[in-house]
């Protein structure tokens, strides 16, 4: 039975996906690192520190660190978070949802903390999660299940008790490793992506949450 709905952040609860891109093409292009919308989207989902590495590893740059460069990307998030960060539709109608149920809420974000917690402050949602986990604390981001399995963990619940709540494909792939129910939540630029096949159910949009769950976990409730 379910006993508590792990959020992710970026692209899920407030459309941050563009805000990261606008983000990572100002610094990377400013390195000699020919990034763009499309290019991002391979990324999707992966913690910042990942992304600074992969992008290395394909357009060597000098004299700037990975550390540096990682930095630069946060502090230009935060500045366009503070600008333009705005819930996306759905959120407060699907966390009044999984209040009525008395599930558990948590976000399990790939971002760092103080970039989740900036985030849900701006938007007026922090007081709604009972716990907020940060994959830069795992030793692997997504699409490894770290994040999901100790956040589950940090809630008292048992992994198949929990529904995951993804818009990426590596999102997707974490919360099934973890063995947790998962329904996807893709960007449009991704939903005709084959890969979330992998997801027990897939919605346009958290206003469609309520439908979802009843016909894939009120379902099996009854058998």
């Amino acid at each position: 039975m379910l006993q508590a709905v792990l959020f992710d952040m970026d692209g899920l609860l407030a459309d941050t996906e563009p805000l990261w891109q606008d983000a990572e093409i100002k610094v990377f292009n400013a390195l000699g690192v020919p990034l763009n919308r499309e290019l991002c989207r391979q990324v999707m989902g992966q913690r910042i520190d990942e992304v600074v590495k992969y992008w290395y590893d394909l357009f060597p740059w000098e004299r700037e660190s990975l550390k540096s460069v990682e930095n630069q990307v946060v502090e230009e998030l935060l500045s366009l978070i503070s600008q333009k960060a705005e819930l996306l539709p759905g959120v407060l109608d699907s966390l009044m949802l999984v209040e009525k149920y008395g599930w558990k809420k948590a976000v399990a974000s790939s971002s760092a903390l103080r970039i989740i917690e900036h985030l849900l402050k701006k938007v007026g949602i922090r007081d709604q999660f009972e716990l907020v986990c940060s994959a830069e604390f795992e030793p692997y981001g997504k699409p490894h299940p770290g994040i999901f399995l100790n956040t589950a963990k940090k809630l008292e619940v048992e992994a198949q008790a929990c529904l995951v709540l993804e818009d990426s494909v590596n999102g997707v792939i974490a919360g099934k490793a973890a063995r947790m129910k998962v329904i996807a939540v893709p960007d449009y630029h991704m939903e005709n992506d084959p890969r979330f096949c992998l997801a027990d159910a897939k919605i346009s949009s958290l206003e469609n949450l309520e439908e979802a769950l009843s016909a894939l976990v009120f379902k099996e409730s009854r058998y």
